[in-house]
């Protein structure tokens, strides 16, 4: 999409494709670490939409919490520095891991298998959702303890 092109959601559109998505089974078989196209949608101001008919979009699957029921994070090819975003190579491909839109969704909408992602790169994932849930900051964020202050008074 070009800068002077508008974007227009096809609310109606999707809702139709639910409808279908909604009545079939998934019988197929994930796992976490797995980078699968699921059908996201058209979703509501900075959420993370899906792209063309199969409103679909690659998400890397960090829990499955029910055999029907996954948490997953989006992933998208548009790089930019934000905090809460993760770049890596998966599929192939240069990525970034949206952080801050991970969600709970139905094994329903996976559609197909890309492939998964390292260890290393998962557990990085996985420690920097949890710092950004807990804002816990990163250890190079946190200021050294000077030694004489350790078990020191506070003034009164």
């Amino acid at each position: 999409m070009h800068m002077d092109e508008i974007y227009i959601k096809d609310f109606d559109k999707w809702n139709a494709y639910q409808k279908t998505l909604d009545k079939q089974e998934f019988d197929g078989f994930c796992r976490e670490r797995e980078v699968w196209w699921c059908a996201l949608g058209v979703n509501i101001g900075s959420e993370q939409d899906g792209k063309n008919d199969l409103f679909e979009r690659p998400v890397l699957i960090i829990k499955k919490i029910r055999k029907d029921l996954l948490r997953i994070i989006p992933l998208t090819s548009k790089i930019d520095d934000h905090d809460d975003r993760i770049t890596a190579t998966i599929a192939g491909e240069r990525s970034q891991i949206l952080l801050s839109q991970a969600r709970t969704i139905s094994s329903k909408r996976l559609l197909r298998k890309i492939g998964y992602v390292r260890i290393a790169l998962f557990q990085e994932v996985i420690i920097r959702l949890v710092r950004s849930i807990l804002d816990i900051p990163y250890e190079s964020e946190t200021p050294p303890i000077k030694a004489g202050n350790l078990g020191a008074r506070r003034p009164r």
